[in-house]
């Protein structure tokens, strides 16, 4: 008999329903969230498991990595999908949850999603940290610009050493405000500090990986996009088609057709939002400060003067997620061309 197991995944406790193949519930329990308490428990109480599920969330990639390195085949699904389908269940509860999902893997109505390695984990905690921090000290800048602003003193545009210097110079003869801007400023240098640390290793990772520095090859795309980029996609051969890729970081537009309505909207904004910033981020380096000519760019140059320069960076953008997709299938670098070519 064709068993299906459930697994619906909370921070102590983790409900587990088991069904056969018609839908009957066979056993169910609540057991402590530990990777082996729930991997003796599937095996002790099964016989012939065909699917296990477990829902997408904060706890699934370690949960699904411990259990497949015990030879359970487990499968993660789609929250969005679950929820689908688990909102038609007039009680919500863990019980009832994991019965729904022992249910999605029976009648197999789920879309599987890829847990990513370990190590594209560890590379994208670096990168999300760093990010947080250039926040933070954004914060901080944005705090004290406002601070004096009330008092009418204007930092202005300066940046690093002419912002700590210019702020200190506003506040010279000005003891109270001394007290509330020098530990503000004392707070940005040390988180300066800390994200120039962060950087040190970001370049130390980029240096190190050959795919990374074939990405770098791309104008625009510097370390941090290009680390980004591996720990997001983690396995190329995910994807069937390079332009896959465009929709899953968010850069497609949104469409609803139904009856004789049919509209294109914005993008997405699905997926990655960090990699779709950088990607942002590269394309406008890409047609504003880079000077040496390129396909690419003549592409994202005739988008600009028909559609305007914002949509033409949302386009190049997606590009940009193609080709870097292609070029890492292929093992290649990329490829330059005279303004004459390209045009």
């Amino acid at each position: 008999m064709e068993q299906y197991v459930g697994l619906d995944v909370s921070l102590h406790q983790t409900a587990v329903c088991v069904v056969d193949q018609s839908g009957k519930i066979i056993r169910e329990v609540m057991i402590p969230s530990d990777p082996e308490v729930i991997a003796a428990f599937i095996k002790a109480n099964t016989t012939n498991v065909v699917r296990i599920g477990l829902e997408s969330g904060p706890t699934s990639t370690w949960l699904w990595t411990e259990l497949d390195r015990m030879g359970l085949r487990v499968i993660c699904i789609d929250a969005r999908h679950a929820k689908a389908a688990l909102k038609m269940q007039i009680n919500k509860s863990d019980r009832n949850d994991a019965v729904g999902i022992a249910r999605i893997m029976q009648t197999g109505w789920y879309r599987e999603v890829r847990v990513k390695d370990l190590d594209s984990h560890a590379i994208k905690a670096l990168l999300v940290g760093r990010a947080l921090l250039v926040k933070i000290k954004r914060d901080l800048e944005n705090q004290i610009r406002g601070l004096l602003k009330n008092l009418g003193l204007v930092i202005g545009r300066g940046r690093r050493g002419p912002f700590v210097t210019r702020t200190r110079e506003l506040i010279e003869d000005r003891p109270q405000l001394q007290a509330v801007i020098e530990p503000l400023l004392k707070a940005r240098e040390t988180v300066a500090q800390q994200i120039a640390d962060l950087d040190r290793k970001v370049m130390r990772l980029a240096r190190t990986d050959d795919q990374a520095r074939r990405f770098m090859t791309i104008p625009g795309v510097g370390p941090i996009t290009a680390l980004c980029y591996l720990a997001t996609i983690d396995d190329p051969k995910r994807f069937s088609k390079s332009r896959n890729v465009g929709a899953y970081i968010g850069l497609t537009t949104r469409r609803y057709a139904s009856g004789e309505i049919d509209w294109t909207g914005r993008i997405s904004k699905c997926g990655d939002k960090l990699l779709r910033s950088y990607l942002f981020e590269a394309a406008n380096v890409l047609l504003t400060r880079v000077a040496k000519w390129s396909t690419l760019k003549a592409w994202g140059m005739r988008i600009a003067q028909r559609s305007g320069i914002r949509k033409a960076k949302v386009a190049v953008a997606r590009k940009l997620a193609v080709i870097l997709h292609r070029m890492w299938i292929n093992g290649t670098e990329f490829q330059w061309s005279s303004k004459e070519a390209a045009v």
